[in-house]
């Protein structure tokens, strides 16, 4: 509905501009002989049309890289978060151990809490 209002008034313009300004312009292409006879409102109309799609091009273009890079954040965003999922579950299995009082000395123990991924960690001093 917004649309309708917005583009209505302009809609009305466009056709206004049409039928003010029918007359014939001569148009040609300078390497060639080629000419044609257009309306005025037909030739600025058309130009006015190809330079949106061009500025809308470059502006599609430029954002590319925003997107690129966005895609990549987006990435490294998932790749921390499952880093702190299994953090947090080595954290709370060695706070587990300690409880019990046994200390996790294999590899296949950690491998079992950590859900299959062994990582180095520091040791603490």
């Amino acid at each position: 509905m917004i649309r309708a209002i917005i583009f209505a008034p302009l809609l009305f313009l466009l056709v206004l501009f049409a039928l003010s300004n029918p007359q014939p312009v001569h148009l040609g292409l300078w390497p060639t002989d080629t000419t044609i006879d257009i309306p005025l409102s037909i030739t600025v109309l058309l130009a006015m049309a190809v330079s949106f799609v061009l500025g809308a091009l470059l502006l599609w273009l430029s954002a590319v890289g925003a997107r690129l890079r966005a895609r990549r954040a987006e990435h490294a965003v998932k790749m921390l978060e499952a880093q702190v999922v299994e953090l947090k579950a080595r954290v709370n299995a060695a706070q587990a151990a300690q409880k019990t009082g046994s200390t996790l000395q294999t590899p296949h123990q950690m491998q079992a809490i950590s859900g299959g991924v062994v990582t180095a960690l520091p040791r603490p001093a």
